[in-house]
């Protein structure tokens, strides 16, 4: 008798089990879904359509680059100033006694030399490896991303260096 309580106690709790269960998936079954692939709120591409669509995007970017980068080439040669689009990194050298100004939202990186902040006012530079800020004089580690918010602050050469600064910048400058 204590058998067949438990294989029918059993039976009931599986088929009650199953039969809740169904209610509950038919209650979910649609209701996050709102489009279905392939339809026209959510349609397949293929990768040949794909593919068309970037080259059509690296076509556009590569004319603008040029004629960004002729301009830029020609305000660097009238005195000393560069304006490079914003993905564009050159690669400056500055020479002992000199500054590089950054432009506002410029970004350096110190790839030989050693360099100091340079910062008309109070305010300093973000180091954005270490999550810092450089007050003017502060010494800057190589290899450091830095970050200029705003124009008139820039880097120049420890005391004593005599060897040039090679810097990546990234934005506008100027060497003064």
């Amino acid at each position: 008798m204590k058998t067949t309580w438990k294989v029918a106690a059993a039976a009931v709790l599986i088929g009650g089990g199953i039969w809740a269960g169904s209610l509950l998936n038919e209650k979910v079954e649609g209701a996050g879904v709102t489009n279905q692939p392939g339809t026209a709120d959510d349609p397949v591409v293929t990768k040949s359509y794909v593919d068309q669509q970037i080259q059509q995007a690296l076509k556009g970017a590569s004319s603008n680059s040029s004629s960004q980068s002729t301009d830029s080439s020609s305000s660097a040669q009238a005195g000393n100033t560069a304006a490079s689009s914003s993905d564009e990194v050159k690669i400056v050298e500055v020479k002992p006694g000199q500054k590089l100004i950054a432009a506002a939202g410029a970004e350096f990186v110190v790839r030989a030399g050693k360099a100091v902040i340079y910062s008309e006012d109070q305010n300093g530079v973000a180091d954005l490896t270490d999550g810092k800020d450089i007050t003017n004089g502060g010494i800057v580690t190589n290899n450091h991303l830095l970050s200029f918010p705003r124009a008139g602050r820039g880097i120049q050469h420890q005391e004593g260096q005599t060897h040039p600064l090679t810097v990546m910048v990234r934005g506008g400058y100027s060497i003064q």
